[in-house]
């Protein structure tokens, strides 16, 4: 029955919408095993405040499948250990994470395997963005989160479960909730007498761009463009698009972005950027980028806070030299830029056996002060990945203030929850948006190819999705 639901739901949801679009060692405490969920007659109950009530399940032996992307083996390291540290009611559970390509291919693998009936064979969790949590929990495939979440809000950052919210229900637990930011090589501005302060605003940015092409004589750039799809990812959709107030669709789900001024505002300035060669065209995260930045070539990143990372993994040769400050913001608009949300989500296959063991790792892995720190101090000995916690206690201890070498004494943890203060609204989720951001992409890359102009270009975005798409299904 379950299968059928499911395959029903899937095809509704297939003829709807398309099918396209960072964990570590250390040991943890044992607080899961009074923190989690009572299974009662298996509802599983929300949280409790104060603690919540000890399971008498022990859970059956066998692997909890996680789907995720990054490098999602440093997560791993983490759950392994708390697994180690539960054996008490997890005596012969093993913790599998599953690299893929990024949310569409998890959102591909889970749709695909669900509608050919191998429930069997799903993920019991995975990592999901807005488009892909629509589109799962649309067609059944999430578990409804809202219960056990409630009395978890108050304890989290604000708008943690905003991206994971459909009418009214939460589909996922939050992750990570990142900030656009600008990173800057102080080392460069300061060798070129450009004071940093002026990048607060976007106009601000774009000539100190100007100065460091005019006194390097060329040879720095104040960033760069990426000729294949992420152009369109890190500098439209996640970072100038939502900072410039811009839409795809208005709110009735019509197609704007041919008109829409916020538009015109954010890609203007892309192009400003590019068309006055201030940007080094360059793919990124590939190694030419990575030399051109070690050589002190390219002076500042505006993106994501995620990119802290691939420094760190790749730029060794200018550790302390980089600083981080709120993104700039556009005139009229004033947002220094939009978070990007990351969630975990309980897929929902029937009889899943791990749904509350995963909460359980969750929560620790959200709230444990402790186990959080050591897992964070094992991710700085590997210049592997890891992001400021959603829960507000936890960032307020000491250790998420604490200074960092990479950026010359200044505390990135603290910097990237600053970041976080009057942030621009994301654009609007809709499941069409997979397929959008392949127009979109498609347009911007014959773009920086030189094949057309940024004024044809968003005019054949507007065709494009108008002809392919038509009217979105915009979240409210």
């Amino acid at each position: 029955m379950m299968k059928k639901k499911i395959a029903l739901a899937l095809a509704a949801m297939m003829a709807a919408s398309s099918l396209a679009a960072c964990g570590g060692g250390g040991g943890t405490t044992e607080t899961a095993a009074t923190k989690a969920a009572d299974q009662g007659s298996g509802q599983e109950a929300p949280a409790k405040e104060g603690g919540q009530e000890a399971p008498d399940t022990v859970y059956p032996a066998g692997t909890l499948t996680v789907y995720a992307m990054g490098n999602p083996q440093y997560r791993q390291q983490y759950f392994e250990t708390w697994l180690e540290n539960h054996r008490d009611i997890a005596p012969d559970v093993k913790i599998e994470f599953v690299q893929t390509e990024g949310t569409a291919d998890i959102r591909e693998k889970i749709t695909m395997t669900a509608l050919s009936g191998a429930t069997e064979d799903l993920p019991d969790a995975a990592m999901l963005d807005p488009v892909t949590i629509m589109d799962l929990a649309k067609a059944g495939l999430l578990k409804d989160e809202t219960e056990y979440l409630a009395p978890l809000l108050d304890k989290m950052v604000d708008g943690a479960t905003t991206d994971a919210t459909i009418d009214g229900k939460i589909y996922a637990l939050p992750d990570s909730v990142r900030p656009q930011v600008l990173f800057y090589n102080k080392d460069i501005f300061d060798e070129y007498g450009i004071d940093p302060e002026t990048m607060s605003t976007m106009e601000g940015y774009i000539e100190a761009g100007r100065q460091l092409k005019e006194k390097s004589g060329g040879e720095v750039y104040l960033s760069y463009i990426d000729p294949t799809s992420k152009t369109w990812r890190y500098w439209g959709r996640r970072g100038l698009m939502p900072s410039a107030g811009a839409k795809i669709w208005d709110d009735n789900g019509e197609v704007v972005i041919g008109s829409d001024e916020g538009t015109k505002k954010a890609l203007g300035a892309l192009d400003t950027m590019n068309k006055e060669g201030l940007m080094m065209k360059t793919t990124i995260m590939e190694p030419a980028l990575y030399d051109a930045i070690n050589n002190q070539k390219v002076a500042t990143f505006l993106i994501g806070a995620f990119w802290d990372e691939f420094m760190r993994q790749n730029c060794e040769a200018t550790k302390g030299q980089w600083r981080v400050m709120p993104a700039p913001a556009f005139e009229g608009v004033d947002k220094a830029g939009a978070p990007v949300s990351q969630f975990m989500g309980i897929v929902e296959k029937g009889d899943n056996p791990y749904s509350e063991l995963f909460r359980m790792m969750w929560y620790d892995f959200t709230f444990d002060i402790e186990a959080k720190e050591v897992w964070v101090n094992s991710m700085e000995e590997q210049n592997a990945p890891y992001s400021n916690p959603v829960s507000k206690e936890m960032l307020e201890d000491p250790f998420w203030k604490e200074p960092s070498e990479f950026y010359g004494g200044m505390s990135f943890r603290e910097m990237e929850g600053k970041c976080l203060e009057n942030g621009a609204e994301n654009m609007a989720v809709t499941p069409q948006d997979a397929e959008a951001d392949e127009i979109i992409s498609a347009e911007l890359e014959k773009y920086v190819a030189g094949n057309q102009s940024m004024e044809d270009a968003i005019a054949n975005m507007d065709k494009n999705l108008k002809a392919k798409i038509g009217k979105a299904e915009v979240a409210q």
